[in-house]
């Protein structure tokens, strides 16, 4: 009597020869890096710290970042004059409630309150400036500038006297405004020379 013979039954799914796809492999197989690449970068390139640029811990440096750091308002002409008298006055104030109206003491705190007031002014009045820190100087000496008998002729001239000891720190002042408007006067020029200059976008 004749016996088929028969194959047993392969249970699970029939593989094949053919290798799957990435996308059939699954999400671990298509997400791994290829071979070579880290994180998006290549292996064995290690990733250098940013290096400051030179100079930027100078005190120069540090300097220019405050003074950038600091409030920016553009004066008028009459706004800037307006602004360095009512100054000087309040600092005439002071110095003689603190300092017994010390001349010397008045004259140091003219020259910053002379570059403030050259560097805000705006580009326009630039010329304004060398002209009305004098003028504030003279018209803070007011409560400085001793009195005499005390009427008007005594505190007038207790004013002139003051501007003539006085005088190194007024010329001082009036050359560092002056200074100041030159400088911000060529950088104007120059900028402008150079907007002149560049080609027209296309």
């Amino acid at each position: 009597m004749e016996q088929h013979r028969t194959r047993p039954a392969q249970y699970g799914p029939r593989r094949s020869g053919a290798p799957l796809p990435a996308q059939g492999r699954g999400g671990a197989a298509a997400a791994r890096p290829p071979v070579g690449r880290v994180a998006g970068r290549p292996v064995g390139r290690p990733v250098q710290p940013a290096r400051p640029a030179p100079g930027a811990g100078s005190p120069v440096a540090r300097v220019v970042r405050a003074l950038r750091g600091m409030p920016n308002p553009r004066l008028t002409g009459l706004g800037s004059g307006l602004f360095c008298a009512a100054v000087m006055t309040l600092l005439g104030f002071l110095d003689g409630l603190l300092f017994g109206a010390s001349l010397t003491v008045y004259g140091v705190l003219f020259v910053p309150v002379s570059l403030l007031t050259a560097l805000w002014v705006r580009r326009g009045d630039l010329l304004t400036a060398p002209v009305v820190v004098p003028i504030a100087f003279a018209v803070g000496l007011v409560p400085v500038a001793q009195s005499g008998d005390g009427g008007l002729g005594g505190r007038l001239m207790g004013i002139v006297t003051a501007l003539a000891t006085e005088a190194g720190w007024l010329y001082g002042g009036t050359l560092v405004a002056g200074s100041a408007v030159i400088v911000r006067r060529i950088r104007l020029v120059r900028r402008r020379a150079a907007a002149r200059n560049r080609p027209p976008a296309a």
